[in-house]
């Protein structure tokens, strides 16, 4: 069986880094690139201990000709891809009336443009071999919007809507596309992102309760163990789904998304989250 050829960015920690230790173990070839340069380093070494083909770089994703470099050393390296994993994202997190938005389109500049540059550097090649995969890690926020995260849910629609758009166009090359919707994982993003408003915000007392709920979630979540064993049944299904969940309670959610009326829907959110006036 021919080798299979990955390319996963954000892969210096947590799920993408436990994806690619997986791929590896299976004898796939790892590629990809993460801001964090020790995870890159460590990342790398732990690869080579195993054997274990790969090219690593330190890249920022908003870095375009970087990209396209690393494009070309993989392909050069490697021969060709046959998955690429747009892995990399940021939180973004707060009361819509105070949020920064110069700030804001770093976020979308990193969550959404980011992984189209990605994808683009390596639709050529894969419409040229007439087969392939673009795997794209969203969020259950992405078809769900949660108070708090409008700007965070607004990349994550954005993204889902990038891949739905492109699908119609790629699909007829061999090219097949798949989003995979984690809600909370038991890593340190949200912790990373959260913070109370100042005091005096009319919005301090609900964000207190939001943040202690989904804290009270993640104690729970799926590790980042459980959401790389995802990742790569997506990344090594022939014919994957479109729409992928790591767990019960997002699919659960998005039934009754899908399902239910808009006020029941909401009053069940709101009661989930903790955030009643």
């Amino acid at each position: 069986m021919e080798r299979q050829h990955v390319v996963i960015t954000g892969l210096g920690q947590g799920m993408g880094r436990n994806a690619a230790l997986r791929l590896a173990k299976r004898g796939v070839a790892v590629a990809g690139f993460d801001v964090d340069q020790e995870g890159i380093r460590s990342l790398g070494a732990e690869l080579d201990a195993m054997g274990a083909k790969h090219h690593l770089r330190c890249i920022d994703i908003k870095d375009r000709k970087a990209i396209l470099s690393f494009r070309d050393e993989v392909l050069g390296a490697f021969g060709h891809v046959d998955t690429v994993v747009s892995n990399v994202g940021i939180g973004f997190f707060g009361p819509f009336e105070e949020l920064d938005l110069d700030a804001a389109l770093r976020c979308f500049e990193i969550n959404v443009i980011g992984a189209a540059a990605v994808f683009q550097a390596f639709v050529p090649q894969m419409r040229e071999r007439g087969a392939g995969k673009l795997v794209a890690v969203s969020s259950l926020v992405g078809r769900i919007p949660f108070p708090f995260e409008s700007i965070y849910s607004a990349t994550k629609f954005a993204l889902g809507g990038m891949v739905l758009s492109f699908k119609y166009e790629l699909e007829p090359f061999g090219i097949k596309v798949a989003l995979i919707e984690p809600a909370q994982v038991s890593t340190g993003f949200a912790a990373k992102i959260h913070k109370l408003p100042e005091e005096g915000s009319p919005y301090r007392e609900r964000v207190r309760r939001f943040i202690a709920r989904d804290n009270e979630l993640i104690k729970t979540a799926p590790d980042p163990e459980r959401a790389a064993a995802k990742y790569v049944e997506v990344i090594l299904s022939k014919n994957p789904k479109l729409y992928n969940q790591i767990d019960f309670m997002s699919s659960f959610f998005l039934t009754l998304n899908k399902y239910l009326p808009a006020p029941i829907r909401d009053r069940i959110l709101v009661n989930h989250m903790d955030i009643e006036v």
